[in-house]
This record gives structure tokens, sequence and C-alpha cells, in this order.
């Protein structure tokens, strides 16, 4: 395991200390978090949205895939059949796969599988990372507390560049990390904390015309009301509520939004008043 400064840092830059540069391509997910992307035209690579590998056909120049299961925005989980035909495609071709793994630990509907599950890797983790936060789990966003695991090769590489550009984790922060990622209670009441508030928003939703799809797992529900993003960005403002446009993570997401489920129990409350 590799302490991270928090994810969003690894996500920026992982590409580029990965080597991925100008003449290879980057895969990421059709709808997807806007780091990866902005974390490849930084290394200096060609972006692909796909979630079909294999419309890409046999692309030499593919070095990266980008996986996010549970997803933000849309909080689809990915099976493991799934993830293991991605694995298998990217070894194929000799390209690494990056699985963002963030959400893992709060799954509703159904339960999320790591990559490096053996269900997916077959207990060979060659050419596959996984990255982690604390900031969702147990709640320490300020405290920029992630870790990446995998294949001990990459992660070999990248300590050795890392510690050289000063991306190195506090000790007290990393105390911190081992004290959170020893206990597993504190993870079960954020999970219930956030299913409660998730069941209410979702009927509140539900009940004012909007359509949710996916949404079984992570922080989020991914809703619609058949329009323009931004029309329901503002329809959802006059409210009082606060919603992010589905435009900012990717064209094909133009009529969705993101609500989060981070508001208080009694802010959570007065949406769901307000939507009813």
């Amino acid at each position: 395991m590799l302490p991270t400064i928090g994810s969003k840092e690894l996500v920026a830059w992982l590409p580029t200390l990965l080597g991925v540069g100008a003449g290879d391509v980057v895969v990421i997910p059709s709808v997807c978090y806007p780091t990866y992307e902005v974390g490849a035209l930084l290394a200096g690579a060609t972006v692909v949205r796909s979630d079909s590998l294999t419309a890409l056909g046999p692309d030499p120049r593919v070095k990266l895939v980008w996986i996010n299961s549970p997803s933000n925005p849309t909080g689809r989980v990915l099976p493991a059949e799934h993830l293991r035909k991605v694995v298998d495609w990217a070894r194929e071709r000799g390209a690494m796969v990056v699985s963002d793994e963030c959400y893992l630990a709060l799954g509703f509907q159904t339960r999320p599988v790591s990559v490096l599950d053996d269900a997916v890797t077959g207990g060979d983790y060659t050419g596959v990372l996984s990255v982690h936060s604390l900031s969702k789990r147990s709640n320490l966003a300020g405290y920029r507390a992630g870790f990446l695991g995998g294949d001990p090769a990459l992660i070999g590489r990248l300590l050795a560049v890392r510690k050289h550009a000063g991306m190195i984790v506090p000790a007290p922060v990393q105390a911190a990390m081992i004290a959170a990622l020893s206990d597993e209670i504190h993870v079960d009441e954020q999970r219930e904390r956030y299913a409660a508030r998730r069941d209410s928003l979702r009927t509140g939703l539900v009940k004012a015309g909007f359509e949710i799809s996916h949404s079984e797992a992570g922080l989020y529900l991914w809703a619609t009301r058949g329009e323009d993003c931004w029309q329901t960005v503002d329809w959802l403002a006059e409210r009082g509520i606060l919603a992010a446009p589905g435009a900012f993570y990717g064209p094909a997401a133009a009529r969705q939004v993101r609500i989060a489920l981070t508001a208080t129990d009694e802010r959570v409350a007065a949406a769901v008043a307000r939507l009813t």
C-alpha cells in the first residue's frame, strides 16, 4: 500500500507518474469524475471516453484504462464479471487498469467489488491498481488521506518518483489512517446515516417527477427531469436546493444532475419538504 495526499492529486498526476505521455491513449468512462480527463491531458495523452472496450478495437496506443465503481457521479456498480473483462482486455494489450474505489464501502442496493478481488484478477495484480480514500468511508476529507494498492512493481515505481517529488503523507495523518482503517464500526454507522438520507431524498425526488438511474452505491443520486441539466439546476435552485449539472461529468450526461447525500439530516428533510 502506498499512502497518498488524498485521492485527487493521485488521480491528476498518476498518468504522468506512470510514464504515460504524447501519443498514448487514456480511456475514461463516458460519464465520470472530471479529473480523469485533466490528469491525462496534463500528461499530454489523448483522452477517449468509452464504456465499451470492444468498441475501441485493438488500438496499441491505449496505455491506461480508468474505471470507477461505485461511480461518481452515477452511483453505478460494476460486477466482478465486467471488471474481469476489463482487466483481461487491458492485459492482452499491455495496458494498465486503474480503478477508483473511493466509494467502495458505501454500497446500498448491492455490494461493490474491488478490482483487486481474486474473482477479478485471479490473484495476479500485474498491471492493476486501485485508488482509495478515507474522505468518504471515514469522513476525513480535510485530512487528505488516501492510498493506492495493487501491482507491487507499479507501486515501487510510483514510490521512487513520489518521494523525490515531495508527495509524502505526514506521519500524524498516516497514524489517523491506520486508526480509521482498523475500525469498521464507524463505517457501518456512516453507511446507515447516508442510507436514511438516500431513502428520504429518493422518495422526495420521485414524487417531484424525477427519474433516478443507477445510484445503487456512493454519496449521490443520479437524477433527471427529462430536460437540459441547467434547467433542472435552476428549478432546484429556486427551491433552495443545490445540485451539480451532469454536463460537468461528460457530454453524455447533459440531461442529468447529481444530488449529494452529504447535507445534514435537518437540511435533507428541508429539501424533501420543498420538493413535495
